[in-house]
C-alpha cells in the first residue's frame, strides 16, 4: 500500500494501517517531513510527485491512497498528471482512492447536495482537484484501475481548529450573513478513506462530510467557547469584507448543504461524530 501525500490525514491513516499489520510507504515531498514520518515510525520516502522522477516506485498492483495536494497556483493539477504519466510507465496500481474537496460543487445557494449535483467549480483552488479527478477519470477508463473519489468537507480535530485567528480577534460575518458550510472530524474521514478502499465502487464518488452543516461563523464561536478564547467581532458581510482575508471571503461566497447518504448507506460508515456538538469536544486535550 501507498500513501502519497502523508501530512494530518496521511499520518493517522498509516497508523491505523500499521497498526492493523498492513505493510505500506509513505510518500512525502520534503526530506525533513521524510525524516519525522520515519521517527515516528511510518516507512517513508521523500518524492517531490510534481516534478521528481518516479520510475523506481513499485505501485504496480497495489493499493494508493492519493492525499497529496495540487500546487498551490492555476487551474490544473501537475502533480496528478505527473503522476498517471508515471502510472503509464511503470504499471498500474489495483485501486485508487482520491481525497478531492466538495469546493468542486462551487456555490448551490445553499441547496442540499449529493453525488449527483453537477459539478460547478468558481475559484483556482476547486478548479485544480475538479482536473485532478478528471486526470484520474480517463486513467482509470483507459488503465482499467479501480477509482473511489472522496469529496472531503472542512477538516476539523486536535491540532486542527481556527485557535490563532481567534486569538488575534479577528472579525467574522455575523451569522445571519454567514453561508452554509460542511465539515468532518479527522477521525472519521480516515474511516471513510478505509472504507473506501475495502468497499467504495469503482468509479463512485462520495461525499466525506458528517452530514450536519452549519455556518462558518457557528463553527468559529463554538471553537471559541469551548477553548476558552473571546468571542470574535461579528460585522455585516459588507463592512467585515475588507477585513477579511481573500481566501475567507472565498469561501464566504458560497453556499451549500452536503448529504453523506451514500457514504453512510452505501460504505456503511457509521460516524463516530455525526456533529460538532460531538466532535469539538474531543479536540480540547490539545488546547493549551
Amino acid at each position: 500500500m501507498w500513501i502519497l501525500g502523508c501530512g494530518y490525514v496521511g499520518q493517522r491513516l498509516a497508523r491505523h494501517y500499521l497498526g492493523a499489520g498492513q505493510s505500506l510507504v509513505a510518500l512525502t515531498r520534503t526530506p525533513a517531513s521524510c525524516q519525522a514520518l520515519i521517527a515516528a515510525g511510518i516507512p517513508a520516502q521523500a518524492r517531490d510527485l510534481a516534478v521528481a522522477p518516479l520510475g523506481d516506485l513499485a505501485w504496480a498492483g497495489e493499493a494508493v491512497f492519493h492525499l497529496a495536494p495540487p500546487p498551490a497556483e492555476g487551474v490544473e493539477d501537475r502533480l496528478t498528471r505527473h503522476l498517471v504519466t508515471a502510472f503509464r510507465q511503470t504499471g498500474h496500481p489495483r485501486r485508487l482512492v482520491y481525497m478531492s474537496t466538495t469546493g468542486v460543487y462551487g456555490d448551490c445557494g445553499g441547496d442540499w447536495v449529493d453525488e449527483t449535483r453537477p459539478t460547478a467549480p468558481a475559484v483556482p483552488r476547486a478548479w485544480r482537484r475538479w482536473d485532478a479527478e478528471e486526470t484520474l477519470r480517463a486513467w482509470s477508463r483507459e488503465s482499467g484501475a479501480e477509482l473511489v473519489i472522496l469529496r472531503v468537507a472542512g477538516i476539523y480535530g486536535p491540532d486542527r481548529l481556527p485557535l490563532e485567528r481567534l486569538r488575534q480577534g479577528l472579525p467574522l460575518a455575523r451569522e445571519e450573513d454567514s453561508p452554509w458550510s460542511n465539515r468532518i472530524h479527522v477521525d472519521d474521514l480516515v474511516s471513510a478513506c478505509v472504507a473506501a478502499m475495502a468497499r467504495g465502487v469503482p468509479g463512485a464518488v462520495y461525499n466525506a462530510c458528517d452530514g450536519h452543516p452549519s455556518t462558518m461563523t457557528d463553527y468559529f464561536l463554538r471553537v471559541a467557547d469551548l477553548a476558552g478564547i473571546p468571542r470574535p467581532p461579528l460585522l455585516p458581510l459588507d463592512e467585515a469584507a475588507g477585513k477579511l482575508s481573500p481566501g475567507m471571503l472565498s469561501y464566504l461566497a458560497e453556499s451549500r448543504r452536503l448529504s453523506n447518504r451514500r457514504l453512510r448507506e452505501e460504505l456503511g460508515l457509521r460516524l463516530r461524530y455525526p456533529d460538532l456538538a460531538s466532535g469539538l469536544p474531543t479536540c480540547l486535550p490539545t488546547l493549551p
